[in-house]
């Protein structure tokens, strides 16, 4: 082998194994997502359950997510509650974690839960949970909206108006 050859070789495999040596070192720091402002202060909220308990947000983060925007005089929201209850029954096994969100007073919405209790916790918003959707992606703050975030806090999916059954059984593919 001549000497131009092997030079030539040897440089082709020294950059064939500094290319793998970067490539791995990438592969192995991957920037974590990074939070968008709306979704950090989405996780820092803290709110009431209609009982007068706290309810942090932050305890939901690191499994699945639905949180549902919600107002017992909207009858949408009343509608597909039974749905979002039932999805959250089945799905709580594989981390499922459902939240509801009242953009409602107090109570209409303990009235409410004795006629139709729910499984998952409800954070009482109030009139303030309209900012709070909007600032999540509902620009008209219409109701209800609902929000996906995946295990690591990101927001994947949003619907403003009821839900489906076959959002349901979409989402529910992502835990």
């Amino acid at each position: 082998m001549s000497m131009n050859r092997r030079t030539a070789w040897m440089l082709g495999v020294a950059a064939a194994a500094g290319a793998a040596g970067a490539g791995l070192a990438l592969w192995r720091h991957q920037p974590q997502p990074v939070l968008s402002d709306a979704e950090a202060e989405f996780w820092a909220s803290r709110f009431e359950d209609p009982d007068g308990q706290p309810l942090a947000l932050e305890r939901f983060r690191g499994q699945p997510l639905l949180v549902n925007f919600w107002a017992t005089w909207c009858p949408p929201c009343v509608e597909e509650l039974p749905m979002l209850n039932a999805f959250y029954r089945a799905h709580q096994a594989r981390g499922w974690q459902v939240v509801g969100l009242a953009v409602d007073q107090l109570p209409a919405v303990r009235s409410f839960l004795q006629k139709l209790p729910l499984a998952f916790p409800v954070g009482m918003v109030g009139f303030a949970g309209t900012e709070l959707s909007r600032v999540l992606g509902n620009p008209g703050g219409g109701l209800p909206y609902t929000v996906v975030f995946d295990r690591s806090g990101v927001v994947l999916h949003q619907k403003v108006g009821k839900v489906s059954q076959t959002d349901l059984d979409l989402w529910a593919q992502l835990a």
